[in-house]
This record gives structure tokens, sequence and C-alpha cells, in this order.
């Protein structure tokens, strides 16, 4: 099956810093992979942004791989640093923001 312009080729090793480039006082995003069981999105973060408090009807899973990210859930506080995975339960309010230039994985599970 081929990929679709979004998302990656199959059976390629390729380095995620390559698949999404930060925009300036802004956040960038890239779906790498989309089935009915879910998705996996790589976000790029400039200082200062974030996502806003929302729901979603679905578990997702944040793996911070540059940067910190100062994620609420649920209104609790979570600081999570390179290398940390954090899960964001269905339906609970959660938001995101990014003190400093940061990139994360965003896996959606339906």
């Amino acid at each position: 099956m081929p990929a679709t312009p979004q998302m990656i080729p199959p059976g390629e090793a390729l380095a995620l810093q390559s698949l999404v480039t930060p925009t300036e006082q802004g956040i960038a995003s890239r779906v790498l992979a989309k089935t009915g069981g879910g998705s996996l999105t790589l976000f790029a973060f400039d200082a200062g942004q974030g996502l806003t408090e929302h729901t979603s009807p679905f578990e997702a899973l944040v793996m911070v791989l540059d940067g910190v990210l100062d994620l609420t859930i649920g209104g609790a506080p979570v600081r999570a640093a390179p290398g940390t995975i954090v899960r964001m339960p269905a339906g609970v309010p959660h938001a995101v923001e990014a003190p400093g230039p940061a990139r994360m994985l965003l896996v959606m599970l339906r």
C-alpha cells in the first residue's frame, strides 16, 4: 500500500527531525500513520505555543522527543521531558504548552 502525501512510506528508516518542519511562532504537525485503530502524529511547537484545553473521545499517549511540554490533564499539571510518555484518558479535558521549542509524538487509540 503506497503512503499518502502525509503518511510515511513503509519499510524505510526515517529521522523524526526531518518529518516535520517547525513553524516560527506556530505549531507544525504531520500524520505519520493512520488506521481504524488509531493514528500517530508528529508535532513541532515553537516556544510559547500549545494546544488549548479540549477533550477527545479516544485515549491518547504523548511521547516527548525534544524540549519540555507542560500538560494539564483533568486540571492537574504534568511536566514532560524528552524520553517520557504521558497517557491522556478519553473524555478528560487536556491541554499542551511548550515553554520552549519542543517535539512530540501523539498516539491516538480508537
